[in-house]
């Protein structure tokens, strides 16, 4: 017969829980611990990134940008009048002179406006002829009357000394001297009356000549603006070069204001550059720069900086300094640098993938004799081309990563095989 034992069994159940809880305490033990431990550092082929050494001394900074050469003096040729392109005697390519005709228009309506405006000045002269006659006739006839009074106040003057002598002698009557120089004074003063009136009309004279001569004036200035317009139908270069652009086709109908021709000195030309807007900045006019035309290298400086930002770049023109190599011709692409400053004395690296100028970044800075790199702050100050000023966080002859580190955003460390 079995004997039961309660203490044995009770004794049991509690090694079993202790010996649990004992092994749930380690397995929590050994999960805190492991998730504490840090990933182990990705691997690199240093083949694949870019790395450069902080240096000390003197940096050139300097901006690049791609462009064009344009010509310094470029003219485009429009059109006053409206009209039908009838004739193209001239191609583009060609070399030009101020009056070789470029193209010949047809516009019916203009010609009959110059017809009607030299027909209009001809009666204008006309009228002016025939209004100076009579004039001069009611000038003439008012003279002739003014002559016939002084002439008449002259004989009554005269009769009125006749008469006093007569009165005198007691020969005449008193009353017949009186009647004589009451006659005398009335045509002296009648002969003033004359006399302004003549000088009236030949004032009048002159105004309505002037005014009818005005008139003439602006029949002649619209008969040359009409000359102008028919001449317009005939487009000349204006300037002499050589023709670049003609974008217009016989039977074309073209509107007042209608580019037609574009002509341009090939022998003066400038290069625009295109530098982008975070570069443009520190570029000023009168700096140095070196013009890449791809069969040579041409020096210049830099004449213009536009006042305004279009598709994220700056326009630049560059003023060219000596000869241009052979094969340089309008519109040739080119790539131009510009020298902003040289700096005596800096710690520099060349420029990153990644930050921009006066800025703080994190860059991969090489330890363990350049198995491993390790992240480091690092603050950016003034920029060029290919190198960029360090501020703080690097010394002299510390190798840093340049290519891009956006893979390892979250990383430390990695290491360099």
């Amino acid at each position: 017969m079995d004997i039961q034992r309660p203490d044995l069994s009770r004794k049991r159940r509690q090694r079993q829980l202790i010996w649990g809880v004992s092994g749930l305490a380690a397995l929590a033990i050994s999960f805190y611990f492991i998730s504490k431990l840090e990933p182990a550092a990705p691997e690199v082929d240093r083949e694949t990134v870019w790395v450069d050494s902080v240096q000390r001394g003197p940096m050139l900074r300097q901006v690049r940008g791609p462009g064009t050469l344009v010509p310094v003096d470029i003219r485009w040729i429009t059109t006053s009048v409206e009209g039908r392109v009838e004739r193209i005697p001239s191609l583009p390519g060609v070399k030009v002179q101020p009056d070789t005709i470029l193209l010949e228009l047809s516009n019916p309506e203009v010609e009959q406006n110059l017809f009607d405006a030299q027909s209009a000045l001809q009666a204008a002269r006309a009228d002016f002829e025939d209004l100076r006659a009579q004039l001069d006739s009611s000038v003439l006839n008012q003279r002739s009357q003014a002559a016939v009074v002084e002439s008449q106040s002259e004989e009554a003057k005269l009769q009125t000394e006749a008469n006093q002598q007569l009165a005198k002698d007691g020969l005449i009557p008193d009353l017949t001297l009186r009647l004589s120089r009451l006659r005398a004074d009335q045509l002296a003063k009648q002969t003033l009356i004359e006399r302004e009136r003549v000088t009236k009309s030949s004032a009048s004279a002159s105004a309505q000549l002037a005014a009818q001569q005005a008139r003439v004036d602006q029949a002649e200035a619209l008969v040359e603006l009409r000359r102008r317009q028919v001449d317009s139908l005939r487009v000349r270069a204006g300037i002499s070069g050589v023709l670049q652009e003609l974008p217009v086709q016989v039977g074309q109908r073209v509107a007042p204001g209608t580019n037609l021709a574009r002509v341009a000195r090939p022998e003066q030309l400038k290069a625009e550059l295109r530098i982008p807007e975070t570069q443009a900045k520190d570029v000023q006019i009168g700096q140095p720069a070196a013009i890449d035309t791809r069969n040579g290298i041409v020096q210049g400086r830099v004449a213009r900086v536009a006042p305004s930002v279009q598709a994220g770049t700056v326009t630049v023109d560059i003023a060219i300094e000596g000869e241009l190599p052979k094969g340089a011709r309008p519109d040739l692409s080119i790539d131009g640098t510009i020298e902003l400053e040289r700096l005596p004395d800096v710690l520099f690296v060349g420029r990153p993938a990644y930050g921009n100028p006066q800025s703080k970044i994190e860059m991969f800075k090489l330890v363990d004799g350049g198995k491993a790199a390790v992240r480091v702050p690092v603050s950016l100050g003034r920029s060029s081309v290919s190198t960029i000023e360090i501020l703080s966080g690097l010394a002299v002859g510390d190798k840093v990563i340049l290519s891009d580190i956006a893979a390892w955003d979250n990383v430390k460390k990695i290491e360099l095989n």
